[in-house]
């Protein structure tokens, strides 16, 4: 998603407000719970939809 969008991880997480741990955190599924408002600025960043960030494994 970041590339369709021309933004690297970094620009990404300064328009987000998280810190460089916690972006690696997240992009490599690490993260056990993510607040709202994290979630809600992910996708503002990235002009799309809950669904398309979160998913379900089996």
């Amino acid at each position: 998603m970041l590339a369709d969008r021309g933004m690297t991880l970094t620009e990404l997480a300064g328009r987000v407000g998280v810190s460089i741990v916690n972006r690696f955190v997240l992009k490599n599924n690490h993260a056990k719970a993510v607040r709202f408002s994290t979630l809600t600025a992910l996708c503002d960043a990235l002009e799309c939809d809950v669904g398309d960030i979160l998913g379900v494994r089996p």
